[in-house]
């Protein structure tokens, strides 16, 4: 499945749930559609997180030979950064947080490595990475230096300091303004969020799930079709000894039918009980004024349907 919707839908599945089935369903049409970078970075994912479980057991050979197609078209780079959690960014995209694993995958050429994180200073290297390759990438980040002043008093009129204080700071010898006191806001109800959030989840399984049923299914189909045509047979007025076997090609792809159907259905259903968790959380609590009002309105493309959640807050 080489459909440009089918790669977004991937995409949003691998955003909110990053599992080895995803990376898998992604990196197979990441490869089939040429995107060689991608499909090395989600089937190398897929593989070192593969299960041991017999099921899935006779996809794993197809996974690392379209790795190994993939990752003989790209470089690969392995960063070390000094600091633990710092953001990593290849030509100024954040590709994951330290420490990283397993390889980033570029393309053949130079590339921009930069790591930053709010403690320390940034660290930047430029390095070059051969077709096929692996370069070793190693950033040393110091520690960011205190601002000047952060300490420093505040000098009053009479020529008291205040140690510590700093702009906006109370004066010695001036009045302190009272302090209005804050409305204690209420509390927000987050079981319905929870059981959204489930439910959302257990549709992206069943999604990724009728996802993997089905690219199992086009896999059989392509090997009897493939068995067909060998054997000199033709499905169009198929003879009496193809009979059965076109029979079953039949049988098999409307099983591809029904379980894309399936997957889209669950995808969907997915992404409708998400976006009503957000918009349940992000609901003015009652007693306090909001800046907007939302509203959830329909929107439909040429390849596209969904809802659009807007509001202000």
């Amino acid at each position: 499945m080489s459909d440009p919707y089918f790669e977004a839908e991937l995409e949003s599945a691998w955003a909110l749930n990053p599992t080895f089935d995803v990376a898998y369903n992604l990196g197979n049409t990441k490869y089939q559609l040429k995107k060689h970078k991608e499909a090395a970075q989600h089937l190398s994912f897929a593989l070192r997180n593969w299960p041991l479980v017999k099921t899935v057991a006779k996809l794993k050979p197809t996974a690392e030979q379209r790795y190994a197609e993939s990752r003989a078209q790209v470089g690969g780079m392995k960063v070390s950064v000094t600091a633990a959690g710092a953001e990593v960014l290849v030509d100024g995209k954040i590709v994951g947080q330290t420490p990283l694993e397993g390889e980033v995958f570029v393309n053949p050429g130079e590339h921009r490595v930069a790591a930053t994180h709010p403690d320390y200073e940034p660290a930047s290297q430029t390095v070059g990475v051969a077709k096929g390759g692996t370069a070793k990438v190693e950033l040393a980040m110091a520690l960011a230096k205190a601002e000047p002043g952060a300490s420093a008093g505040v000098e009053t009129g009479g020529g008291t300091r205040v140690p510590g204080a700093g702009a906006g700071a109370p004066v010695m010898g001036q009045p302190v303004m009272p302090i209005e006191p804050q409305p204690v806001p209420e509390k927000k109800n987050w079981v319905p969020v929870n059981a959204l959030g489930a439910a959302s989840a257990v549709g992206l399984g069943v999604g990724i799930g009728m996802t993997v049923a089905s690219n199992n299914a086009s896999a059989d189909g392509h090997a009897q079709a493939d068995a067909i045509l060998k054997a000199g047979g033709g499905c169009p007025d198929a003879p009496a000894a193809y009979s059965k076997a076109c029979s079953d090609l039949r049988s098999t792809a409307s099983r591809v039918d029904t379980f894309g159907r399936a997957a889209t259905v669950a995808y969907t259903a997915s992404g409708v009980l998400a976006i009503a968790a957000v918009t349940y959380a992000l609901w003015p609590r009652s007693g306090t004024k909001a800046s907007g009002k939302v509203r959830v309105l329909p929107e439909t493309q040429v390849g596209y349907r969904g809802i659009v959640v807007q509001g202000a807050w």
